[in-house]
């Protein structure tokens, strides 16, 4: 059980920094497409621009990761720490919290009461299921916040390099736009198959919402960089 629960985990850290990655840069870059059509050079502004963007946004997607998993660990064991206290010095509220959990799976009040008095003996076991039932808090990885980090900036890297990748090849940023447009409109798609599969969507809903939503964000930056230009 606890060996699917990390790799849930992983798979929506994955989720998260592939999709930022194939979306933003893209957008970026079809804006500055649209802006830069008529200057020489454009595609190595481009690829510069993307580039820095990858980076600087792959360190931030990182860094969130890392304080969001760093919070999830201190939020448990501020809880935990609570929990200690509270066996203690409001061991018979505890005890009775403990009972009205047993009373919801419809357990005689009997047995409510031998079960709580027989968990209240073992101090650590008995806070690990307040924790888990009364709170609905499971127990977070030590290593999480530092794995999190990595898999979402790694994922956004590679995610930001597929649209990016088209402009390697062109001379203008007009072609490098149009074949990066369907680079990546293709990995969106399989992306969001791949999400929908992972995560138990249905697969149509699932890749055309993933798919729409990284084309309409190019699709606006570019009509904003024309329109300005």
């Amino acid at each position: 059980m606890e060996e699917h629960f990390e790799s849930s985990e992983k798979v929506r850290d994955f989720v998260i920094g592939m999709s930022d990655g194939l979306t933003v840069p893209f957008a970026l870059a079809a804006g500055l497409s649209g802006a830069l059509s008529s200057e020489p050079n454009s595609t190595q502004i481009v690829i510069t621009a993307g580039l820095a963007e990858i980076a600087a946004g792959s360190i931030a997607m990182g860094l969130g990761g890392y304080l969001a998993g760093r919070t999830e660990i201190e939020h448990y064991e501020s809880e935990e720490k609570r929990e200690y206290d509270e066996i203690v010095h409001k061991h018979e509220i505890e005890i009775k919290e403990t009972k009205e959990i047993f009373e919801k799976y419809g357990i005689s009040e009997e047995l409510q009461e031998k079960i709580a008095r027989e968990m209240a003996k073992r101090p650590k076991e008995w806070v690990d299921f307040m924790m888990r039932f009364e709170l609905g808090l499971e127990k977070p990885d030590k290593n999480r916040a530092t794995q999190s980090a990595f898999i979402i900036a790694f994922s956004y890297v590679v995610g930001g390099l597929i649209p990016l990748s088209a402009y390697f090849f062109t001379t203008s940023a007009e072609d490098g736009l149009l074949y990066s447009s369907i680079i990546t409109l293709l990995c969106l798609i399989a992306f969001g198959l791949v999400k929908s599969k992972l995560t138990g969507q249905p697969l149509l809903k699932g890749t055309l919402r993933v798919t729409l939503i990284g084309a309409a964000a190019a699709a606006a930056a570019f009509a904003i960089a024309k329109m300005i230009g």
